[in-house]
């Protein structure tokens, strides 16, 4: 018989490993060796096999201190440790695997080998939140910046008044289902490597809700709710970006077996601005100035969201100076109070065609600076 591998080295962690990182190790080689992920690979069931065995004693804290005492006797019956450990003889079909095969399978799973038969999840007939309704909205930079409100036409689930949502005829009333007996689930068992298991699905003649209707409402044809179109108005807050979206809770599909209704998420594009560049709560933009006015100072008017604006140049600037106008950003979604700054570049504009006396004043200056110029 093969000798068995160190346990710490089949779920490839230190010996020192926290529980967090026992468990996730398992999970990846669980997800990777699985049975049903791997039908008829018996080298796959083994590796399988293998990490649960590992699994269940280092989640243990008892057990992982025994194995790390006396090693894989800690779990012989016939050796002075296990007898010691007093774990001799375990067995590994015993261990709770429910938190993993929840999340592996959805609550789906029960094993008898591993956790007695037991089934995890919620019932499918429980109160569930609607779905969410999704639109989108373009608005303008300006908008965006300033804040709007927009009129948006959505498709929407109602609920429906002739049979108050039941989807029963009005008189009649909904009835257990036959085939889950009110239970929303339906379960079906087979035969797996670790012992019997059990497939909880969604019961196909109820959809989940564990009741039937055997005569639909004339209206919604029992759906419970009719389709309409509707216009709401919808506040964009000041400040909000391209690809952020704006939440109303409530405003979605009517939840299923007495849940509450989903969310209206409206999606927000931004078109862009001829002029201004965002970054977060930061714009930036670009003002040509000509060259007297960047050598001698002056004074320019650039434009901001606010509106046109003053500017100082000092002597002397140079093309491609930055300069900062506090305050004239994008106001922040987080706190209204605060908002970015406008970052505008200069950039001296080179003149394209000069009158006989501009060229003429040019040409001095060259030579006062010693340079030879063509006129």
């Amino acid at each position: 018989m093969a000798e068995k591998r160190d346990y710490y080295e089949v779920l490839g962690v230190e010996k020192n490993a926290d529980d967090s990182a026992i468990k996730k190790a398992y999970r990846q080689l669980a997800k990777k060796y699985h049975p049903d992920a791997n039908p008829g690979d018996e080298t796959a069931a083994t590796k399988f096999r293998e990490a649960s065995e590992a699994y269940a004693v280092l989640s243990d804290p008892d057990k992982r201190k025994a194995y790390d005492t006396y090693g894989h006797a800690a779990f012989d019956a016939n050796s002075a440790a296990g007898a010691s450990s007093g774990f001799g003889g375990f067995d590994f079909s015993g261990m709770d695997m429910s938190d993993i095969f929840s999340e592996f399978f959805g609550g789906g799973f029960s094993g008898g080998g591993f956790s007695g038969g037991r089934t995890y999840g919620r019932r499918a007939n429980m109160p569930e939140k609607g779905d969410n309704i999704r639109v989108g909205i373009r608005i303008s930079f300006d908008e965006a910046i300033k804040g709007v409100k927009k009129n948006i036409k959505i498709r929407y689930k109602e609920t429906c008044k002739t049979c108050n949502g039941s989807g029963a005829k009005p008189g009649t009333e909904k009835t257990t289902c036959p085939r889950c007996n009110g239970a929303g689930q339906v379960r079906m068992t087979q035969q797996s490597l670790f012992g019997m298991i059990q497939q909880v699905t969604t019961c196909p003649e109820c959809h989940g809700t564990g009741s039937v209707i055997k005569e639909k409402c004339p209206d919604c044809k029992g759906a419970g709710y009719i389709n309409t179109e509707k216009t709401m108005e919808i506040s964009i807050p000041a400040g909000i970006d391209d690809g952020q979206a704006i939440r109303r809770s409530g405003g979605g599909d009517p939840g299923r077996n007495g849940g509450p209704r989903g969310d209206l998420l409206v999606e927000v594009s931004v078109s862009d601005h001829p002029f201004f560049k965002r970054q977060g709560i930061n714009i930036y933009s670009t003002e040509a100035i000509s060259f007297p006015k960047a050598a001698l100072g002056g004074t320019t008017i650039v434009k901001t969201v606010d509106g046109p604006v003053e500017l100082k140049i000092a002597a002397g600037t140079q093309s491609e100076t930055r300069t900062r106008l506090r305050g004239k950003g994008v106001p922040s979604l987080q706190n209204p109070n605060v908002r970015g700054d406008h970052y505008v570049t200069l950039v001296v504009e080179t003149p394209k065609k000069l009158n006989k006396k501009q060229k003429e004043a040019l040409k001095a200056y060259a030579e006062s600076c010693g340079e030879t110029v063509e006129a």
